[in-house]
């Protein structure tokens, strides 16, 4: 059996339920963290590709609570100067996963580098991110747990199979996503 980026969200749900804000990637990662365990910690992305990781690192340099940014290869290949600003920075509240299941999931399954030769962990500590994890399945619970229990800022590459299921949009209005999201941040 595979090992999709939909198991992965449902094992890590419990973890970060009430314990971090989330942002997530646009596409399928928002509709599958949605259909998993909507929250109003979770800011669904909507758009804006490649971006994931760059709101969490803003949110995350304005509060104190523990952000988590779920984002993909694709995304991240197409925003890596926000690597090197999160190595500069720093936050110690910052935790970005990036779900590696070299493809462009939300597109079609497009290959990216990642399946080749491009190491994102490797990207990530020559940004200067001091705490770097690599994983694969199920090992991402226990990270993320580590990660959300210690000072960051954290980069987890959680390798995992390419694929999606099919689910229905998120039903929500992008400003009720925006208004409920910045309740959760200023409670």
């Amino acid at each position: 059996m595979s090992y999709r980026r939909y198991e992965l969200l449902k094992d890590l749900a419990p973890v970060l339920d009430g314990q971090a804000l989330v942002i997530c990637n646009i596409g399928f990662p928002s509709q599958e963290l949605y259909e998993i365990n909507d929250s109003a910690n979770n800011f669904y992305m909507l758009g804006s590709m490649g971006l994931s990781s760059s709101i969490g690192l803003g949110l995350a340099t304005t509060t104190d609570k523990k952000v988590v940014s779920i984002d993909g290869d694709g995304s991240v290949l197409m925003n890596l100067g926000t690597l090197s600003t999160i190595g500069n920075y720093a936050p110690s509240n910052y935790v970005l996963l990036l779900v590696d299941n070299c493809a462009y999931g939300s597109t079609g399954d497009q290959p990216t580098h990642t399946g080749g030769s491009t190491d994102l962990a490797a990207i990530a500590r020559a940004t200067g991110v001091a705490h770097v994890h690599e994983c694969t399945e199920r090992d991402t619970i226990d990270v993320l747990q580590h990660c959300l229990d210690t000072e960051g800022p954290h980069v987890i590459v959680a390798k995992v199979d390419a694929g999606s299921p099919k689910l229905k949009p998120i039903p929500m209005d992008p400003g009720y996503i925006r208004d409920r999201f910045r309740q959760a941040v200023n409670s």
